[in-house]
């Protein structure tokens, strides 16, 4: 019995391994007939030189080239040395996000002697922690109905829904309440996932004018009121240009516009949702404050705008105008964008070569407000990549009463810097709408992330002001910062760039 039953075992055996020979046989046969296919359709084509002169094989090269990409971040790359952020920075964010230690220890990675670094001014005799002034809530728009005050110095920038994704909008807006800062909407609209956390938003008005527009696309006073109506919209953002594209509207591809961001837009559904590159009807600085004043007038609410700064011309001819007309016909707020900022999508010659950085925008924008004795009328608010506190510290020196930043939040939320926010394949789920990918993106897990974030940079920040010798951040200025040169010397910020003779602190 048992030699029969051995040899039933080694005839099946033996059959098992005469048909995973067979299945090896065919599955080399098939790859094999595919690798001719390929090799023939490489060698008869004619629109790739590399696949016509090195069939199949050449295909590794795009292979390689897509992958280099994953393993310069994660593998050759230096902590400090990718762009537009590197490790480190990512590193901070992603710490101060889950709220664990920031400290390092041994000594700093940081090239100090590299021109254009920063270094903060410490004071002899710093202020203690038990020293720390409560500097109070900053009012915007004294001349409104609904003025706005907040002692919020940092806040969320514009990322529209549509750009981002529904559950990274409502874990944005969580987190914003959590934390006591405002989160800019964009220019995509109000959609009920900005107003399900309750936190204070600025509504941010586009060149398409995407949720306070008629059905021609022109500015609706009703749905401005519509708007204003919210309470938690506090303030209305003005959008000339952004950072990452000046004098080119918003680009949101068709795969991206679903059938409730067409609703929220008032836009067609599936089609690319692409904005004028300028509102048709400002043209001149005093059309731009009479835009200003009636969107004020309008919905009793404070009213700025946000633009890149290339030159300061057209600056000085608004100040003058305002001086005219009266200080309550100025803008509530300015917020200048550098020309790094981010965006979701947008043409390289724009996104590499137009409008200058915050660095260099920042002062002179609050030099010309100094210049027309319009600095305390109206705020000024720094954007443009700005994640860590040493940048945050550095606009508050050079000029800003607020900083906002997008892709730092971004990066609380999980961002991996995949560069694919314009493909609707983020791995992470903040910038897609495929279900599948955005699962993985956990509002009640992510709020906590983005409340951290902001409450660590906040108090880092003050860290920085209280090692300066002054009692918090929107008391720093351009004495307290000195930037590195060519030479490895570095030279105050006030001598980099001088305050005008008529001074006006902000």
């Amino acid at each position: 019995m048992d030699s029969i039953f051995s040899m039933g075992i080694a005839e099946f055996l033996s059959t098992s391994l005469d048909l995973l020979s067979a299945l090896f046989i065919f599955a080399v046969g098939v790859f094999l007939l595919i690798a001719l296919v390929i090799y023939i359709k490489d060698s008869l084509q004619k629109e790739s030189t590399i696949l016509r002169n090195y069939p199949l094989i050449g295909r590794f090269r795009f292979l390689f080239e897509k992958m280099g990409e994953f393993f310069r971040q994660y593998f050759f790359a230096m902590d400090r040395e990718e762009l537009p952020f590197n490790r480190a920075q990512r590193s901070w964010v992603y710490r101060a996000a889950k709220n664990v230690d920031s400290t390092v220890a041994f000594g700093s990675t940081k090239d100090l002697r590299q021109p254009g670094a920063v270094i903060f001014v410490n004071c002899p005799f710093p202020k203690l922690a038990s020293e720390n002034v409560k500097l109070g809530p900053m009012m915007i728009g004294p001349y409104c109905d609904k003025p706005y005050s907040t002692s919020s110095v940092f806040n969320i920038s514009g990322m529209s829904f549509g750009a981002i994704s529904k559950p990274a909008v409502i874990a944005l807006s969580r987190g914003a309440k959590k934390a006591g800062c405002w989160y800019n909407t964009g220019e995509g609209g109000l959609s009920p996932h900005h107003l399900e956390g309750g936190c204070d938003i600025v509504f941010q008005i586009g060149t398409a004018k995407y949720g306070v527009r008629d059905d021609k696309g022109n500015l609706s006073d009703e749905k401005l009121k519509q708007v204003a109506q919210h309470p938690e919209v506090k303030m209305f953002e003005l959008k000339l240009s952004q950072g990452a594209k000046p004098g080119k509207g918003g680009i949101l591809p068709g795969l991206k516009v679903s059938k409730e961001i067409s609703d929220i837009r008032g836009i067609p559904q599936g089609q690319d949702s692409i904005s004028p590159n300028r509102h048709p009807e400002i043209n001149s600085p005093a059309e731009l404050l009479g835009m200003v004043e009636h969107i004020r007038t309008t919905t009793g609410k404070p009213v700025g705008f946000k633009t890149v700064v290339s030159s300061w011309q057209w600056l000085h001819e608004l100040c003058e105008l305002i001086n005219e007309r009266g200080e309550e016909s100025a803008p509530d707020f300015i917020t200048v964008d550098g020309g790094d900022g981010g965006t979701g999508a947008a043409p390289m010659s724009l996104i590499d070569n137009v409008g200058l950085t915050l660095v260099e925008a920042l002062p002179a924008v609050e030099n010309v407000l100094i210049t027309h004795q319009l600095r305390k009328r109206i705020r000024i608010i720094a954007s443009g990549k700005r994640i860590n506190p040493t940048e945050v510290a550095w606009a508050l020196c050079a000029g800003a009463d607020f900083v906002t930043s997008a892709r730092g939040f971004m990066f609380a939320l999980g961002c991996i810097q995949a560069l694919q926010c314009n493909k609707n394949t983020c791995p992470t789920g903040i910038t897609t709408h495929n279900k599948d990918l955005q699962r993985g993106l956990d509002p009640t897990n992510k709020t906590v992330r983005v409340a951290n974030y902001q409450k660590n940079l906040s108090k880092e920040i003050s860290i920085i002001a209280h090692s300066c010798g002054v009692a918090g951040p929107r008391r720093l200025n351009r004495t307290h910062a000195r930037i590195v040169m060519a030479d490895g010397l570095s030279i105050p910020l006030d001598e980099l760039h001088p305050y005008p003779n008529v001074r006006e602190s902000k």
